[in-house]
């Protein structure tokens, strides 16, 4: 299956059940840009799970946004697992959700090192207060590493709720 075909089907999959459990979900995205808000919200029916979403590209805006903690950014960087953590907490407390994912990675072509290479991206999804986090180190050009992340995080939410 297609990655795009397969981002539309985990979305309307993952729709079916959020309203079926009459649940509630936003994110907090950093390297998707806002690309599994628009694959939720691409959904017929999405109002009834999405209210708010969060797209966080700076620093300053996970700060302001979502109530990351400044030591945590300087200490372990945008691209860590503690910041998606505090991300994923900070969205569904902002928005009132029941369930919140956060992104951040490298998705290049540039910005990656030895510790962090391109690809790199981390991920938290936090259900009702239960957050766990992932790492993933995605292959390909930009655009790639953006639509795996994207199609990552579905396929997780999708998981974890039905598992």
């Amino acid at each position: 299956m297609e990655l795009n075909q397969e981002i539309k089907t985990l979305a309307a999959q993952l729709g079916a059940i959020l309203t079926d459990k009459r649940l509630t979900i936003t994110t907090a995205e950093s390297c998707t840009g806002g690309g599994i808000s628009y694959a939720l919200t691409d959904t017929p029916g999405s109002s009834n799970y999405v209210d708010r979403c969060f797209v966080t590209y700076s620093n300053e805006a996970k700060q302001a946004l979502l109530g990351v903690s400044a030591l945590t950014l300087t200490s372990y960087g945008a691209v860590s697992e503690q910041t998606v953590v505090e991300m994923a907490t900070g969205a569904a407390q902002a928005a009132k959700a029941d369930i919140a994912v956060a992104v951040s990675g490298i998705a290049g072509p540039g910005g990656g090192s030895d510790d962090k290479p391109v690809g790199l991206v981390w991920f938290a999804i936090n259900i009702q207060g239960n957050v766990r986090s992932y790492k993933q180190v995605f292959s390909g050009e930009r655009s790639y590493v953006r639509t795996q992340a994207i199609a990552f995080a579905l396929k997780n939410i999708v998981s974890r709720i039905q598992g």
